[in-house]
Order: structure tokens, then sequence, then C-alpha cells
């Protein structure tokens, strides 16, 4: 091959990877980092990229010179001339991608390796997933659980993953790692958060008509807030029923429902307004406490008009003390804000 039409050809090659290249790199594809896992699927990511922009390149810059400079003119209806295969460049063709192919696939298994590994002292979460709310649990510190998932900068958690009825997906997108829930089954996960904030948790597997709700948020904090929270949470459970407002969100129903003083506005179920409340009890001719630890602990015993049964999960009598539904009862029913 002539030395002019290799220089054109690298000329086509070098525009054509740089336009790619800033596509690539202006448009925030993926979202900033905040754990160890996620830096190395970025890694793993950007290895990738560059490899596929290159052969993108090289195999624009052949396609773009050739019909450049072999097209047929317009009156040439001659057969083309007889070609024959050039072993050497099939061979280069074959071994190259071979070679790439191989080097993905290790560089993958062993972020794949790292991102299983959880170390000597992590710190475990059992996280159940259920129509249509999260529900975290630290076994480290007895009964401990809440809606909102809370955790240490810089140290290594297990997540142990389940789900009570409907297959649903864990993803923080920041934090990189994604897991399928299956019933019946208990998966695994490890996160090691880098990054302090609050981060959005999604359910990304479609699981019914709520599924859009069905979100919670992280919170990486730094060790000594994170210590804190758990003498709070410790305190709340050593005063009895606990506070009323922190069990609606411990136990996600405002995945659920609608409540102005708890900043909820989800509407799989009804709003859970003092008025609307009490609108209810009356048309089922009950007092206004007795009608609402009713549909805490049988929610199917009076379904709302214009809602479906069986929607509503049914074991929160098996999840909650006594003490604790009655204070539960006592922040529905109690003063709007």
């Amino acid at each position: 091959m002539r030395r002019g039409a290799i220089v054109r050809m690298v000329a086509i090659g070098v525009v054509v990877g740089v336009a790619v290249s800033l596509v690539a790199v202006l448009i925030p594809w993926l979202p900033s980092s905040a754990s160890e896992e996620m830096d190395r699927i970025t890694f793993v990511y950007w290895f990738a990229t560059v490899i596929c922009i290159a052969i993108f390149a090289l195999v624009a810059a052949v396609i773009v010179y050739s019909v450049r400079t072999f097209r047929v003119q317009p009156e040439d209806d001659s057969d083309g001339p007889p070609i024959h295969g050039h072993t050497g460049l099939e061979v280069v063709w074959t071994v190259i991608p071979a070679v790439l192919v191989v080097a993905i696939g290790v560089v993958s298994a062993v972020v794949l390796a790292q991102n299983g590994d959880a170390g000597t002292n992590p710190l475990n979460v059992k996280v159940v997933a259920q129509q249509f709310a999260w529900r975290f649990a630290y076994p480290d510190e007895g009964d401990l659980t809440t809606g909102e998932l809370v955790l240490p900068v810089g140290r290594s958690v297990r997540l142990e993953l389940e789900s009570v009825d409907v297959i649903h997906s864990f993803w923080v997108p920041a934090m990189g790692q994604k897991q399928d829930l299956v019933p019946g089954t208990v998966q695994r996960l490890v996160i090691t958060p880098n990054r302090l904030g609050t981060f959005p948790l999604l359910c990304t597997e479609l699981c019914g008509l709520g599924h859009s709700t069905m979100r919670a948020r992280v919170r990486v904090v730094e060790q000594a807030e994170y210590e804190q929270w758990l003498d709070e949470q410790r305190g709340g459970r050593a005063g009895g029923g606990g506070d009323g407002a922190s069990l609606f969100a411990a136990q996600g129903c405002g995945g659920c429902h609608a409540l102005a003083k708890a900043g909820t506005d989800a509407q799989v179920g009804p709003a859970l307004e003092t008025a609307r409340l009490q609108e209810a009890a009356d048309g089922a001719g009950q007092p206004l406490a007795a009608y609402v630890e009713e549909s805490i602990v049988d929610p199917d015993a009076v379904v709302a008009a214009g809602y479906q049964p069986g929607v509503m999960p049914r074991d929160y009598a098996e999840r909650m003390s006594q003490a604790q539904i009655d204070a539960l009862v006592s922040y529905l029913t109690g003063p709007e804000g």
C-alpha cells in the first residue's frame, strides 16, 4: 500500500477517534462513583470503551478510504477484478480481537472477584424487599430495623438480600452493584462507600402497581455520626413503642401512602391524612384509632374504595410489638403537622 494511502487512512482514523472520544467523555454516561466497587466497574467500562473506540476508528478509516478510493464510476458496468484473500491480514484480524476479548474478560473477572470480597470485618445488613418498600435490619445491633440504609464511609458492607413476595432488584446507581432478589433465595452483595452523601436506592425490576415508588435512601456518614445514629435508634427502642414518625419511615409506609407531615406523596394506597382516615373510619362504623390499627394488622378487613386487596403486607403484627403499633397509630391519628 502506498504511503500516501496510509497517511490518509490514519488521518481519517484520528478524526473519527477524536469525535467518538468526545462523545464518550463529554456526555456523563455513568453516575459519579460513591463506592470502591463502582470505581472498579468504571475502570472496566473505560477499559472496554477505549478498545472499542480504537477498533471503531480503524474500521471507519478503512471503510471511508475504500469508499472514496475504490468506488465504481457511474458508467462502469464491468466486473471487478478477482481478489484472493490475504492470509496474513486474516490472521491479524483474528488474533488481535481474540487477544482484546480475552483482556476484557480477564479484567472483568478480576474486578468481579474484588467486588465480591467483603474483607475481614464487614458491616452486616439484611435487606428485605416487599411490595413496595425496602427494610434494612442490622443483625449486629439486635432487632434494629429502619427504612433508611445508613452506612459508615470507608467500611465494607455485606448485604444479605431477600424478597418476601415477587422479584425485586436492588440498585444504588452511584455504588454500582446491582442484584436481583428472587423469593425463597438469599443473595449477597458487597459495597464499600467511599463518598459522603445521600444516594437513591431503586428497585429496577417491574414488581407491580407501586414499582415506581419503591425507593429508599442510602445515607453515607462518618463513623462518629454513624455511632450517634445507632445510639439514637437504640434509644428509641429502649423507650418502648418508639417514635411513630420513625416507625412510619422504618416500615416503608411512605412507599405506598401519601402523608404530608411525613413528606411522602405515593399513591399506591390511600392517603393517610387524618381527615381522610376519619372519613374511612366513619364509613366502616369504627372509632378512628381502632380502624387505623385494624388497617395495619389486617389490611384486607376493610379495603378503601378504589383500591385492591392483597397489596398491603399482612405481617405488620409480626414485625412490630403492640407498643410499636400503638405508637404508629398515635402518629397517624395525631395532629397533621
